[in-house]
C-alpha cells in the first residue's frame, strides 16, 4: 500500500511540472476500499491466515514442549544430581531460545509471504486507477485512503465506481 501511495505522489509531483499552465481534472479514490473489493483480496487473507495458523501451531507445539520440560524439571529438581540439573537447564535454555527465534522467523515469513501475495493485487489496483485515469482524462488521482489528501474540494470525481467497473466489481 505504501508503494500505491508513493506512486501517486510521484504522479502527482511529475504532473504539477508538466500541467501547471493547463487546466487539470482531479480525481481521488479509496484504495483501501478498491483493495476490499477485489475478490483476489479475500482470497488472499485467507492464505495468509492458513499460514499464521501453521507458525501458531508449531509455536504451540514448541511451547507445550517446553512447558513439559520445564515442569518435569521443576518436579524432580531436588532427585538431580547437579551434572543433570546443568544438562536440562541448558536444554531448557536451548528450547526457549529455539522457540523465541522460531517466533521471530515466523513473524518475518509471514510478513514476507504477505508483501508477496499482495504485491499482484496492488500492480493490479494501480494499473486499472491509472487505466482509468487515463481513459477519462484525469490529471491527478489523490488517495483518500492513505490520508495523503491535504483538500477535496466538491468538485473531486470520485473514480472508485469507474475502476471498479473496469475490474469488474459491483
Amino acid at each position: 500500500m505504501k508503494r500505491f501511495s508513493k506512486l501517486v505522489t510521484v504522479l502527482f509531483i511529475a504532473a504539477i511540472g508538466l500541467t501547471a499552465n493547463a487546466q487539470s481534472k482531479l480525481g481521488h479514490i479509496n484504495s483501501q476500499e478498491l483493495l476490499s473489493a477485489m475478490p483476489e483480496t479475500d482470497s488472499a487473507q485467507k492464505k495468509l491466515e492458513k499460514i499464521a495458523m501453521e507458525h501458531d501451531l508449531a509455536l504451540e507445539e514448541m511451547t507445550v514442549e517446553f512447558n513439559k520440560k520445564l515442569e518435569d524439571y521443576n518436579q524432580k529438581y531436588n532427585q538431580l544430581s547437579e551434572l543433570v540439573k546443568a544438562t536440562k537447564e541448558a536444554e531448557l535454555q536451548d528450547l526457549q531460545s529455539r522457540v523465541q527465534t522460531f517466533q521471530q522467523t515466523a513473524e518475518q515469513d509471514l510478513q514476507r509471504q504477505r508483501m508477496q501475495i499482495f504485491q499482484p493485487i496492488q500492480e493490479k489496483a494501480v494499473r486499472a486507477v491509472n487505466d482509468v485515469a487515463k481513459e477519462n482524462g484525469f490529471t491527478y488521482i489523490f488517495d483518500a485512503g492513505t490520508g495523503a489528501v491535504v483538500y477535496m474540494g466538491d468538485d473531486a470525481i470520485d473514480i472508485l465506481p469507474l475502476v471498479k467497473a473496469k475490474l469488474g466489481l459491483k
